[in-house]
């Protein structure tokens, strides 16, 4: 009988292969799509600095600038800013991850206990996280904690909402045909809820990481910091070093714009059967 099943689900997968082979590649042209924009910005930003709108010693020529930002990331002092933003922000998403995603699917699976703590959740997470900074400089003074604190609870409330109103939005003929087959509560969580769960599940762990990086990067600036992109950018912004300015601000938006693709890879990964 396992034979029989095998052999029948090995021309599947065969075809399924064959079917990915056969996919035509994308012209060149496409691929190249997405450098479109960045080098429109930056010719945008040179003709400026050229034409002498704004002056040089205010925004530097995009060369010099993304001189900076290679030489600092290659072992210069940006290096360790970045890998220390990096570290904070990953500390603060993985709290909110690891906390935020099954507090989401139990509350969505018991849509009343969410419904009674909604307006919390809905509350904290319209309010402006650089608002709440006096409230955790109050709780956790003046340290790393503070900043990864604050991260972590802007990122977890994304977090808590996206999971669970998955699990609330969960295809109701699933979850009929599994009381029809006879599943008990328990099985029809964790076979049919929580995988329901896992697509917007990530949706708010991208949303999450990106906030994350965000408010690490404004408590960098505003809370007693002696490292970070944060205070680099602000600390530079003072001195008038405005080329480590903006080579720190192009970093910390390659930081974001590299988490962000990251997570689309693993997502198209773990949740391929999405919309199917």
């Amino acid at each position: 009988m396992a034979e029989t099943s095998s052999s029948a689900a090995s021309p599947g997968w065969a075809n399924a292969g064959a079917q990915a082979q056969a996919l035509p590649r994308k012209p060149l042209w496409v691929r190249l799509l997405p450098a479109v924009g960045p080098v429109v910005l930056f010719l945008i930003w040179d003709l400026t600095v050229r034409s002498g709108m704004i002056r040089p010693i205010l925004l530097p020529p995009p060369a010099d600038t993304l001189a900076t930002l290679i030489t600092g990331l290659a072992g210069g002092s940006l290096l360790h800013d970045f890998l220390v933003t990096v570290w904070r922000t990953l500390q603060a998403f993985l709290i909110a991850a690891i906390v935020g995603v099954p507090l989401g699917v139990i509350l969505g699976s018991n849509e009343k206990a969410y419904r009674s703590v909604e307006f919390l959740i809905d509350f904290f997470r319209s309010t402006p996280s650089s608002a709440l900074i006096p409230l955790f400089l109050m709780v956790f003074g003046v340290s790393d904690v503070n900043k990864v604190a604050i991260a972590a609870f802007g990122a977890l409330l994304i977090v808590v909402f996206n999971s669970a109103y998955g699990v609330i939005n969960a295809r109701k003929q699933r979850v009929m045909a599994a009381k029809v087959m006879g599943a008990s509560r328990w099985q029809i969580f964790k076979d049919v809820l929580v995988w329901e769960s896992l697509q917007p599940s990530f949706v708010g762990l991208r949303s999450a990481v990106s906030m994350a990086l965000v408010i690490v990067i404004v408590a960098e600036m505003f809370i007693g910091s002696d490292s970070g992109l944060g205070h680099r950018i602000i600390n530079s912004q003072q001195v008038m070093n405005v080329r480590d300015m903006y080579a720190s601000i192009l970093a910390a938006g390659l930081l974001g714009y590299v988490l962000n693709i990251v997570f689309l890879v693993v997502e198209r990964r773990i949740v391929h059967w999405s919309g199917r």
